[in-house]
Formats: structure tokens, sequence, C-alpha cells
């Protein structure tokens, strides 16, 4: 995978699978990505909050152990850091800072998965992002 512009470790442009663009009306925003190695920026997303609940997933990529991430990362939760390396899923409800998420080392390929309920749009999704991983 080639990464675009400044990025690296990443895959540039996520994917979306769910949007209002792609399925009018679902109100839903789904992003995919994957993680390939520690990306750069590291972090790429600061603190933020979004006007809707989020679901986050890492998820990991061994079929012989999928509770293993192969990787690990630390995302703050209103302040406090929550540090993980096996296949995650956090809820962050409206309006709770999240961020920055800085990865401290890949070991094999990952997903990045983000879940915006009630928000089916990208520009909507993506507060916090870090202006140089355009």
């Amino acid at each position: 995978m080639q990464a675009v512009g400044k990025h690296k470790g990443h895959q540039v442009p996520s994917m979306t699978y769910m949007s209002n663009t792609l399925v009018p009306g679902s109100n839903t925003y789904v992003e995919v990505s994957w993680i390939y190695d520690v990306p750069t920026p590291n972090p790429y997303v600061f603190e933020h909050a979004h006007n809707y609940n989020e679901i986050v997933m890492h998820i990991g990529s061994n079929p012989n152990d999928p509770e293993a991430l192969g990787g690990e990362m630390t995302i703050n939760v209103e302040g406090q850091p929550l540090t993980f390396d096996r296949t995650t899923a956090l809820f962050v409800p409206k309006g709770t800072k999240h961020g920055p998420l800085t990865w401290k080392k890949v070991t094999r390929p990952h997903i990045e998965m983000t879940i915006m309920l009630g928000c089916g749009d990208l520009a909507k999704a993506m507060p916090g992002r870090n202006p140089d991983s355009k």
C-alpha cells in the first residue's frame, strides 16, 4: 500500500462503506482503513468531540488469534488514557472528548473502523483531524 501526501503507515484515503451519498437517508457514516505501520503523522487525530454517538473499532487480522490486535495504541477519553493491544470496540457518546489517538507500535496490519450514528457525511464526521494529515 502507498500513502498519499504526508501519510505513512495507514490507508489514505479510507474506504467509506456507508454514507448519505451511498445510501440516501441512512444518516450513518462508516469508514474503514488499514493500519499497517505506526501512522505518520502520529497522532493524526487530535482531541475532539462529535455531535453524534460514535463507535470506534480496532480489529486484528490474525484468523488464528482474532483478539490479537497486532499493535498497541493509546486514546484519551475525557482526558483519561486508555491503552490497548487487543481487538477493541469503544462507544463514544455524543459530546465526549476523545483523542489524541497515538500508536505505540504496529506488529501486524489491522483494521480501524469508525461508525458515526445519526451522521451521514464525511464533513460532519471528521472534526479533530490533524491539519498536517491532508
